[in-house]
């Protein structure tokens, strides 16, 4: 990889989006999407597949285009490997090992799940085509996702009694004939329109006729869309470790470690002195050091962050996370447990991953307690 593109990729945002690598020829040679675009293509700086590698010593720059969130970024993606065919996203796969989301013209639609073996069983004047997408799970996650925002319908048409689906807000209610075929149909549109790329024109429906649908748009979890390449472990993953100390509710410290290259990275480490924090609410003191740790963007964003504490703690850190608009995923170690993993919001491809991590993440719980402890102890006996 060009030193150039090295660099480039240093300065990327820390939004979600879609990134283009180019040759020297300005062709683009691979597309990919990411939760967080700087800490993605961090990765790319020291693969090791070998396709990866050929990928990075051919590329000559790489580019992005920031979105909304990941359910927009999927969208972006499969689009735009349908339209530029990327050499090193269809090396070793064929069109029928890549999944796809169909909707066929018929009365009452609706979206389904296909294989690429499937799509000649469709003619292409009947069905419209979205994809490819990677995997079969992505898509299945990817059009649970959808769904809440433009909810259809699979049940029987006026059936007498309303579907699970209507009952958890996933069906318009042609169970129960609380809808015409005619604002049915709209609706599938709107979410043709959204798979396209029209977003701005799906919004513009939902906003005239479901804003409350138009306020999941940001809402959606991006932790439900992340994949396995997503969270893939690489020297470059990052996971940061918090803790709170103090003596009898006196001098609340919090602290900060840091997991990466494989190892911690003392280097990277960082206190924080609770101020504002009533005593002994170790809650609010959590709070308090995420926030002020969320001050700082030009500290890279972890892939993971570790809390010592339970469902409680973790549940902290999400609340802060969402209000922000930051999707990372958060495990909690409980020590009145036994040491148990504690999950937030996340895909069970994710906590399987994490489950594989746990010797080193008990690790870093217990680095962050010693750092929090000594620098407490440290005030102590400055002010004695």
């Amino acid at each position: 990889m060009k030193n150039s593109v090295a660099q480039k990729i240093k300065k990327a945002p820390l939004s979600p989006g879609v990134y283009f690598f180019k040759d020297q020829t300005g062709k683009i040679s691979y597309i990919g999407r990411a939760a967080h675009l700087r800490n993605r293509l961090k990765n790319y700086l020291s693969p090791t597949d070998p396709k990866t590698q050929k990928m990075t010593e051919e590329a000559a720059d790489v580019e992005w285009k920031i979105t909304d969130n990941l359910l927009e970024a999927i969208v972006l993606e499969a689009n735009f490997i349908k339209k530029y065919q990327p050499f090193f996203n269809i090396k070793e796969k064929d069109n029928r090992s890549f999944v796809y989301i169909i909707i066929p013209q018929s009365k009452w639609p609706y979206p389904r799940i296909v294989r690429g073996r499937e799509l000649s069983k469709y003619q292409p004047q009947n069905v419209f085509v979205f994809g490819p997408l990677q995997s079969y799970s992505l898509a299945k996650n990817f059009l649970h996702s959808l769904r809440k925002i433009f909810p259809y319908s699979t049940c029987a048409l006026n059936s007498g009694r309303p579907c699970f689906h209507y009952q958890i807000g996933l069906c318009p209610g042609k169970c129960i004939n609380k809808i015409s075929e005619g604002d049915y149909n709209k609706i599938i549109q709107a979410m043709i329109d959204f798979l396209q790329g029209k977003t701005k024109k799906a919004k513009i429906f939902l906003k005239k006729n479901y804003p409350e649908k138009l306020k999941l748009f940001n809402q959606i979890e991006d932790s439900y869309l992340v994949t396995k390449e997503d969270f893939r472990p690489s020297p470059q993953l990052r996971i940061e470790g918090y803790d709170i100390s103090h003596f009898s509710g006196k001098e609340t410290v919090g602290a900060m470690v840091v997991f990466q290259n494989q190892d911690i990275d003392p280097s990277q480490y960082r206190l924080f002195k609770i101020r504002n924090a009533p005593k002994n609410d170790d809650l609010l003191a959590l709070t308090e050091m995420l926030e002020r740790r969320l001050n700082h963007p030009e500290w890279p964003y972890p892939d993971l962050i570790l809390v010592d504490g339970g469902r409680e703690q973790v549940r902290t850190f999400e609340k802060i996370l969402a209000q922000r608009k930051i999707s990372i995923p958060v495990v909690g170690i409980s020590k009145f447990q036994n040491d148990k993993l504690i999950f937030g919001k996340m895909k069970k491809s994710v906590k399987d991953l994490i489950e594989l991590s746990k010797e080193d993440l008990l690790r870093l719980r217990d680095e962050a307690h010693r750092f929090a402890n000594s620098y407490r102890k440290k005030l102590m006996k400055i002010k004695k």
